[in-house]
């Protein structure tokens, strides 16, 4: 279970999920800040107008990611935050914002891994076209060469987009995030190519304009179909649909990450619907195939597969009653074995899990702690998965909570809750949950904690609960 020497633990965040400030010191709107003032666009209407209030209190912030141990934070960075508009005009306020939490973080110790674009688009820019314009990828070059610009002497490890299958499909064919659209197939593919073209020209930029050797990356979801038993057949089937893009829509890995380490879009896509690709040139391939430094990957689910009588994949429904999060996704530790092992097959570069989590409906106890045990066990599951295909040889050289505290969840607002901190969205006042000292004493173990017995002190350290969660851990501690 030991993970590598120099393994990377941490946590992970996005800008308007947990920032807030949404018209503060010069920030323009973003697509999310318009989609959230369509009705019941949100559940109950909720914004991000305030979120969990960061961009006050990140010095706090930072002081629980180092009390919890966090080596490493995967923050994003607020495109319209920099530039109002998306381009021109820059906003030195939203600069001097992320130079301070930049800096808290190197001073804490706790390297920032940064994301370039993490969905929430500049307004201005979609209503210029947004990822259907061509021009986007220039657009995202200079606001990517604003941005090594000025943190590239500190920042080391880059993500350019996003899961862009999720603000892709989500947002731009089926309408439930934003910026809301139902485009056509042909249309959507056209969103893929920019989007793909952007991240290349972002590679780019930041080795161009950073003042240190960059390391860069991405984080695409991880769409994992694991085999129902260990099969040979089944583990064949579960390979072939994992790496697969025959069906008609952007739920799959090789669509995206073929042209980006490949060089070309998957045989199977352009054998069934190649005719809906807009003209694609060998110099937009060309540009998209930058050499990157590793494989960003967000693993939470899996969907298992069994081989039929002709060796084809068939999907196994889960059983009645089967284990789901709060999102009612279906929890399948191992898809943090056979994700990395199928990825790391098909394209030989390093990996980071860059998300990976649970969603629950937690609340502070009357004792003033919050338990969260099945976040704990999901956590230890899917961590074990991840230690055997390390153990296989997977070069897999961090891992990523999602995320480091409740926030937003987009469509599904205040309600799902994935933090390792519980966040009062009333008060703003922040509780480190149980899953925060379980994932503090397996950072500190690197991973040995997850081969000792069940059995978690409950204990959280702010000031105010203290003394209570110290007497309550006492009557505790003889309990295995």
């Amino acid at each position: 279970m030991l993970f590598p020497k120099g393994f990377t633990w941490g946590a992970a965040a996005a800008a308007y999920q947990l920032e807030g400030a949404a018209a503060e010191d010069g920030r323009g709107p973003s697509v999310w800040d318009m989609f959230c003032r369509q009705d019941k666009a949100i559940f109950s209407n909720h914004t991000g107008d305030v979120a969990c209030d960061h961009y006050h209190r990140f010095e706090d912030d930072i002081a629980l990611m180092k009390q919890i141990g966090l080596q490493a934070y995967r923050l994003s960075i607020s495109w319209s935050r920099l530039l109002p508009a998306g381009t021109g005009l820059i906003n030195d306020r939203g600069f001097e914002f992320y130079d301070r939490l930049i800096d808290g973080l190197l001073d804490a110790g706790i390297t920032p891994f940064v994301t370039l674009y993490h969905w929430d688009m500049p307004y201005e820019l979609y209503c210029r076209g947004g990822w259907l314009n061509p021009s986007i990828s220039q657009w995202f070059a200079d606001y990517t060469t604003l941005v090594a610009q000025r943190y590239g002497d500190r920042v080391k490890h880059w993500m350019t987009l996003n899961e862009p299958q999720c603000y892709l499909t989500l947002g731009h064919q089926m309408g439930v995030h934003a910026p809301g659209l139902k485009l056509g197939w042909h249309d959507v593919l056209r969103c893929v190519h920019h989007s793909l073209i952007s991240h290349g020209r972002a590679v780019q930029m930041l080795r161009e304009h950073c003042k240190i050797k960059p390391i860069i990356g991405w984080a695409p979801v991880g769409e994992v179909k694991p085999p129902y038993t260990d099969s040979p057949a089944d583990v064949a089937a579960s390979r072939a649909r994992t790496m697969s893009a025959s069906k008609r829509d952007l739920w799959n890995n090789t669509l995206f990450s073929d042209p980006i380490c490949l060089g070309h879009y998957p045989e199977d896509a352009l054998r069934a619907w190649g005719r809906d690709f807009a003209k694609v040139s060998q110099k937009d391939l060309d540009t998209i195939k930058q050499p990157i430094d590793f494989y960003g990957v967000n693993i939470y689910r899996g969907q298992p597969v069994k081989a039929d009588e002709n060796g084809s994949a068939v999907e196994v429904e889960d059983v009645p009653g089967a284990p789901t999060n709060a999102m009612q996704w279906s929890i399948q530790p191992q898809a943090l074995y056979w994700g990395p092992k199928f990825i790391y097959e098909r394209y030989g570069l390093p990996m980071y899990i860059t998300e990976n989590g649970f969603a629950g409906y937690e609340w502070v106890d009357t004792d003033g702690m919050v338990r969260d045990p099945q976040r704990i066990d999901y956590t230890r599951r899917y961590l074990g998965e991840l230690s055997r295909a390390i153990a296989e040889g997977i070069d897999v050289r961090g891992y990523f909570h999602w995320s480091l505290m409740d926030n937003f969840e987009w469509s599904d607002g205040y309600r799902p809750r994935f933090g390792l901190v519980h966040v009062d969205y009333q008060t703003q006042q922040r509780r480190p949950k149980e899953s925060a000292m379980w994932y503090s004493r397996v950072i500190h173990s690197n991973g040995g904690h997850l081969r000792e017995p069940r059995r978690e002190a409950l204990r959280i350290t702010l000031p105010a609960v203290r003394d209570r969660a110290q007497a309550a851990e006492a009557e505790l501690e003889p309990l295995a």
